[in-house]
């Protein structure tokens, strides 16, 4: 796509947000031309805050599955719009109801714990939901009963560590960020020395070790500006580098490895976006007993500072 055309692009998509009274949200890990078409760029927390919270009719979501779904279930009253419907995530997939049933009957008695990233079906059949954002705080405000966490083994173990709290792990992962390997790692801060390094949870116990911090991409974009440090490596979806390359102009970025890239938050192009807006395709509902469910979860969840 050429200048021209996506110029000419970005203004229909600017016409038709008017017309329709849509907001258009972008997860950080988004193309750096869909997040710069969006009204708000945020990762899971603030994008689930941003959709609860907004008084427009239609919300287009540049992300995956998973968070349109989150969309649907704290606003059933609004049209939610995928733009890409085969825009999923490896790791929601990872877990689904019969499995989770099958392993709370081994754990009667605990309470279910579900990353953000899990399908709503998951989302209504756990205690609360989390966020790499906001994980240890939600976990230490539990009780003494049994923790069962799900789908991300990496970030659970990282939500132990610094919570204290013993949790039972599901063993699910998240590819992109498993391919970021200790060697890799070492071959970064190898080739930048002076860079602060920033990893996120979602990453193996290995990576974490080598990081100076493990945040969440939020906490990632305020630990940038807040540091005395002038660059830094980042372990994470290579989507970050563009929004933290834009709020901090004076500083470098270096993407931990080529391979930080998730093929599914890079289904979303603007043509994607402008189609699913005048054809008011791809909508995301959630049946109204799942989201019922799933809402008192996600309710939870936004409740925690």
């Amino acid at each position: 796509m050429g200048p021209a055309e996506s110029r000419d692009l970005v203004r229909h998509i600017g016409d038709m947000k008017g017309e329709m009274n849509a907001i258009i949200l972008a997860h950080n890990y988004q193309r750096d031309e869909v997040q710069d078409v969006a009204d708000f760029v945020g990762d899971s927390l603030e994008l689930s805050r941003k959709a609860a919270s907004t008084d427009a009719d239609v919300i287009v979501f540049c992300g995956v599955r998973f968070m349109a779904e989150t969309a649907a279930i704290v606003n059933p009253q609004k049209l939610v719009l995928l733009p890409d419907i085969s825009a999923g995530c490896p790791l929601a997939d990872m877990i689904d109801g019969h499995k989770l049933e099958e392993w709370k009957g081994d754990y009667p008695k605990a309470k279910v714990v579900c990353y953000i990233n899990s399908s709503a079906e998951v989302k209504a059949m756990s205690d609360v939901c989390c966020t790499s954002a906001n994980a240890v705080g939600i976990v230490r405000q539990l009780g003494d009963e049994d923790i069962l966490f799900v789908p991300d083994e990496n970030l659970g173990r990282f939500i132990s560590s610094r919570s204290g709290r013993r949790m039972i792990l599901y063993p699910g992962f998240c590819p992109t960020h498993m391919r970021l390997n200790a060697e890799m790692m070492m071959a970064a801060k190898e080739s930048y020395p002076d860079a602060r390094v920033m990893v996120h949870p979602e990453c193996t116990s290995s990576v974490i070790g080598l990081a100076d911090v493990a945040l969440s991409t939020s906490q990632m974009l305020r630990h940038a500006k807040e540091s005395d440090a002038r660059s830094f490596i980042v372990g994470t979806e290579s989507g970050l580098i563009h929004r933290l390359s834009l709020e901090n102009p004076t500083k470098s970025f270096y993407l931990a490895s080529p391979l930080l890239i998730c093929p599914n938050m890079k289904r979303i192009t603007l043509a994607k976006v402008a189609e699913c807006m005048e054809r008011r395709k791809y909508v995301i509902e959630v049946p109204e007993d799942v989201r019922a469910g799933a809402s008192k979860a996600l309710e939870k969840m936004l409740s925690v500072d």
